[in-house]
Parts: structure tokens; sequence; C-alpha cells
């Protein structure tokens, strides 16, 4: 699927992409709220409304919601970058500001900063939508393999 739609690496390949990943039984289907609203060019941008399923036991947004978030909109980006795969994890640091509750709408801007030979660096923001305040920040490397991540022919 993924190398079908390689030529297309903007807000529609995104969607598609997202949609393919969480129509799933396994784990990325807890992402089927998040809808993409933009990306393209190194850049994603996704929302979505916190819901009970997101939640912690002190009724906060679970930290590893959101470092999942961190993880797979931060992918997203870096697919948007020409010729560049999704790659595997190395290392993923997300630093947590502020709570969000159920009912919350949440933004998220991803940006490849880098995409070498073999690695990725990307950033990522979530932040309240009624305010604009960060609730979290995270930074993601990947290893996109040699040749700068590029797709065997």
């Amino acid at each position: 699927m993924l190398r079908k739609m390689s030529a297309k690496k903007g807000l529609e390949f995104l969607r598609a992409v997202s949609s393919y990943m969480t129509k799933t039984n396994g784990y990325d289907r807890c992402l089927q709220q998040l809808k993409i609203v933009s990306g393209g060019d190194g850049k994603c941008t996704a929302e979505f409304k916190v819901a009970e399923e997101q939640l912690n036991r002190a009724g906060g947004l679970h930290g590893g919601f959101t470092a999942t978030i961190v993880d797979v909109v931060t992918t997203y980006a870096l697919m948007t970058k020409e010729n560049c795969l999704p790659g595997v994890s190395v290392d993923i640091h997300v630093t947590y500001l502020k709570g969000a509750r159920e009912g919350d709408e949440v933004v998220i801007d991803a940006n490849t900063i880098r995409a070498g030979k073999n690695l990725a660096f990307l950033e990522c923001e979530l932040r309240h939508k009624r305010d604009n305040s960060i609730i979290a920040r995270g930074q993601h490397t990947k290893y996109i393999g040699t040749g700068g991540g590029k797709a065997k022919e």
C-alpha cells in the first residue's frame, strides 16, 4: 500500500496511511480518533478530542498515549519527505508540560528537522486548541537506513 502511494506525499497520502494503520485489531486502533488536517514537505498536523479511553486513573491524558501520538505523527511527517520510508524508532523523548482532560481538543504539529542517510530527527508539539497552550513536546529519532531512506525499486 505504501509503495503504491509513494508519489503522493501530502494530505491525501497521510489520510490514507492513517486510515490503513488504524483499521486493525492491534495497538494502532487506539489512534482511530486522530484526524489528519494537513501535511507535506516533512510536516504533519493532526487533531483529536480527548476521550475516556485515553485517560489515566487521575482523569488526565495518559502519558503513554501522548508518547504514541508523538511516535505516530512524527513518523507521518517523515513519510511526506521525498524518498523517506517510516523507519524504526531509535529514541523518543516526551516532555509533559500541562494536562488535558476528557473533551479537550488537542492539536499536534510535527516537523522533520533533518532526514539524512541513516537517521531522521523529528519534533512534535501537542497543544490545547482553545488557547494554544503546550501540553507536551516530543523529540523522535528514527533509523531510516542507508541511501537516505530511499524506497528500493
